[in-house]
């Protein structure tokens, strides 16, 4: 291996979303994450939903109110009155 081309591999402290801390090695001195293996719901069992930008309550304000046109049922057109 050539002298000063590798990048310092080191240890590591992952931090996680949750609070979990872990040690690991890498090139970088400290990682933050926004899931891991103890708050996952894969490894957990519950369901948990990651709503970082606020999608999902602005996926269901959209479709609650009703007045998306994709919902609205299609209007019967009124019969002329002679």
């Amino acid at each position: 291996m050539k002298d000063g081309i590798h990048p310092n591999y080191q240890e590591t402290t992952v931090t996680c979303g949750c609070g979990n801390t872990f040690q690991t090695r890498s090139v970088r001195p400290e990682l933050k994450i926004d899931i891991c293996s103890d708050c996952h719901p894969f490894y957990t069992g519950k369901l948990k939903y990651v709503d970082t930008a606020g999608r999902i309550d602005k996926f269901q304000k959209k479709f609650a109110a009703g007045t998306y046109g994709s919902l609205q049922k299609p209007k019967k057109a009124k019969k002329a009155s002679k």
